[in-house]
């Protein structure tokens, strides 16, 4: 009897925490349908305050972020799809965003945002993510140091141009007491990413939307 009775009470323990476990499972899956619209709505606006960081709200009047193509280049860095956004003034394409990779940074790949025109104009630039070290490389960072802004509306005159490289290197940018190696990366990479987007419009009627599968 004793035996049969313990039985019967691990089976009722079982079955509730098997209603328990699903009524869980219930209410998380209710909770994120409930709030993955708003997450995502908070993801576009953080998006669209990191575009009006980097490119003036007078150069463009489109939807830059339901204007979004995946394009791969070595010069962005890595031979992953990187996004672009591209910026139309009255249908006219005159600027893009992109998503591009420093893969040179000291400790690890830099991800920044680099917005130009097509004539080696930079609008800005920001850190999207990085590993550098704290106080030193992370000077990349906006929120600590105004250096990220040091990009803003300088024209590149070619690929040769000899002011885009830390002043250590001849160039015209500061780099960081005891880290030479990061603002290094970051530099080169606002170049690199700048010459790319020159070559935007020539490859306008090729770009592949974000999320487009190929067929």
């Amino acid at each position: 009897m004793e035996k049969g009775k313990m039985l019967q009470t691990m089976r009722r323990h079982g079955v509730t925490l098997a209603v328990f476990g699903a009524l869980m499972t219930g209410m998380t899956a209710m909770v994120n349908l409930l709030t993955k619209p708003t997450i995502a709505h908070q993801a576009l606006l953080q998006q669209k305050s990191l575009f009006d960081q980097v490119i003036p709200s007078t150069v463009y009047n489109n939807d830059m972020q339901n204007e979004c193509y995946n394009v791969t280049d070595e010069s962005l860095g890595t031979a992953t799809p990187h996004r672009l956004y591209l910026a139309r003034m009255d249908g006219k394409p005159v600027a893009a965003a992109i998503e591009t990779t420093a893969p040179d940074g000291y400790s690890g790949a830099i991800q920044l945002l680099v917005a130009a025109d097509f004539h080696g104009k930079v609008y800005g630039s920001r850190v999207l993510e990085h590993h550098e070290t704290p106080g030193l490389g992370d000077k990349i960072e906006i929120r600590i140091t105004d250096w990220i802004k040091s990009f803003a509306n300088q024209v590149i005159n070619g690929p040769d141009d000899p002011r885009w490289a830390v002043k250590k290197d001849g160039g015209m940018y500061d780099q960081f007491t005891g880290a030479t190696i990061t603002p290094r990366a970051v530099v080169r990479s606002v170049k690199r990413t700048a010459l790319f987007i020159e070559t935007v419009p020539s490859q306008l009627s090729n770009l592949t939307p974000c999320g487009a599968r190929d067929e």
